[in-house]
């Protein structure tokens, strides 16, 4: 049995992409009723949190730390393919691609079974408490190179 106090995590395969299922409700919809397209970032967002956390980084934990570090999106591109509609089981992928300096490089996309639903790009930048970017720590880099 699982245990239900622990919400769906996701996992990576074998080609070391994380995967994360997420149901399209009501609330993600708009007047039309397909997914707004302001939804899919945060369909992306939990990916991503949810593949660090696979990794064994979690936000709360960096939050913490002295100094405290956290992830901030520099820069991403979204093509959005096709339309989710309400009750669509998606699944997220979240992939890791080399780190350059402070940012963390991933390619995410959101299927709907086997259909493209949208894909996108994204730079995100290791900050200090301060907003300044920081190089992640060795501990840090070597959790998430296991998966690139």
């Amino acid at each position: 049995m699982t245990d239900l106090m622990q919400p769906a995590s996701g996992a990576f395969g074998d080609d070391h992409t994380h995967r994360l299922p997420v149901r399209v409700y009501y609330e993600d919809t708009d007047f039309s009723g397909v997914v707004y397209h302001a939804r899919y970032l945060h369909f992306f967002e939990r990916g991503r949190t949810e593949s660090l956390r696979a990794c064994g980084i979690h936000h709360s934990e960096l939050a913490a730390m002295e100094p405290a570090l956290a992830f901030a999106v520099r820069r991403m591109s979204v093509e959005f393919v096709r339309a989710a509609r309400v009750d669509d089981v998606l699944v997220v992928g979240t992939g890791f691609r080399p780190q350059v300096g402070a940012r963390l490089m991933m390619e995410q996309t959101i299927h709907r079974a086997d259909e493209l639903v949208a894909s996108a790009c994204v730079e995100a930048v290791c900050i200090d408490g301060a907003g300044r970017a920081k190089r992640p720590p060795d501990w840090m880099r070597n959790k998430w190179l296991s998966y690139v």
